[in-house]
C-alpha cells in the first residue's frame, strides 16, 4: 500500500483548486494520506521563494491569469480576491493536526472546508467560530479548536522542518513515501496517479 505525504497551506490557492482529486486518486490506488499543514510564509524564504505580496508584478499578473484559467477549467466557485487573504494559517493548521490525531471525521473534507472557506466563502479561518464550524461540518469534535492547541502547535513546527528536509517548496506538494517521488502542484495530480499505478 502506497502512502502519500501531503504538504499544504490552508490558504493555498492551488490546494483549493486541487479539490478532492487527491482523495479520489488515493482511493483508486488503495493509498493512504498524511496531511501536513505548513506555514508557507516561513517555507518560501527558506527554500528560495517569495510570498505572493513580494513577487514581481509580472509574476502576480501571470498568477492571476493562471488562477482564472484553472478555476474555469475545473468549474470551481472562487473569489479571486478573498476578503481574508492572507490570514494566519496556524489556528486552522492546528485544528487539522489535532483532528487527524483524534480521528472520527473526514480529514480530507476538513482540509477542503478550510480552503473553501477562504476561496469561496470569504470566511476568516483564523477565527475560532469558523474553525469550530468547519470541524463540525467534517464530522469532528468542534472542541478540538481548543483541546488540540498544544499538540497542533508542536506538530506544525515539525511539519515545516520535515518539509524543508524533504525538499518541499510550495503547496500543494505530494511525496510518495515508498519511492520518494515528488509532485508539486494540483496540475501534477495526473502524474501522481500514473506513478501510483506503477507501484
Amino acid at each position: 500500500m502506497a502512502h502519500i505525504d501531503y504538504y499544504l497551506g490552508t490558504i493555498s490557492t492551488w490546494s483549493y483548486l486541487a479539490g478532492d482529486r487527491l482523495e479520489q486518486i488515493a482511493a483508486q490506488h488503495d493509498a493512504t494520506i498524511t496531511y501536513k499543514p505548513i506555514d508557507l510564509m516561513q517555507l518560501f524564504p527558506r527554500t528560495g521563494g517569495l510570498a505572493p505580496a513580494e513577487r514581481h508584478e509580472s509574476r502576480l499578473d501571470y498568477r492571476m491569469q493562471e488562477i482564472k484559467r484553472w478555476r474555469d477549467r475545473l468549474g470551481m466557485e472562487m473569489n479571486l480576491r478573498p476578503a481574508h487573504f492572507p490570514v494566519n494559517m496556524a489556528p486552522s493548521s492546528y485544528a487539522i493536526i489535532a483532528a487527524q490525531e483524534a480521528g472520527g471525521g473526514d480529514i480530507g473534507a476538513l482540509v477542503r472546508g478550510f480552503l473553501r472557506a477562504v476561496w469561496a466563502e470569504d470566511r476568516d479561518i483564523s477565527d475560532d467560530e469558523v474553525i469550530r464550524d468547519v470541524l463540525s461540518a467534517s464530522g469532528f469534535d468542534p472542541a478540538l479548536t481548543d483541546k488540540g492547541l498544544f499538540v497542533g502547535a508542536e506538530q506544525y513546527g515539525r511539519n515545516l522542518e520535515d518539509a524543508v528536509a524533504a525538499g518541499v517548496f510550495g503547496s500543494p506538494f505530494y511525496i510518495v513515501r515508498e519511492t520518494g517521488e515528488k509532485f508539486w502542484g494540483q496540475d501534477r495530480l495526473d502524474m501522481l496517479a500514473e506513478h501510483l499505478s506503477g507501484l
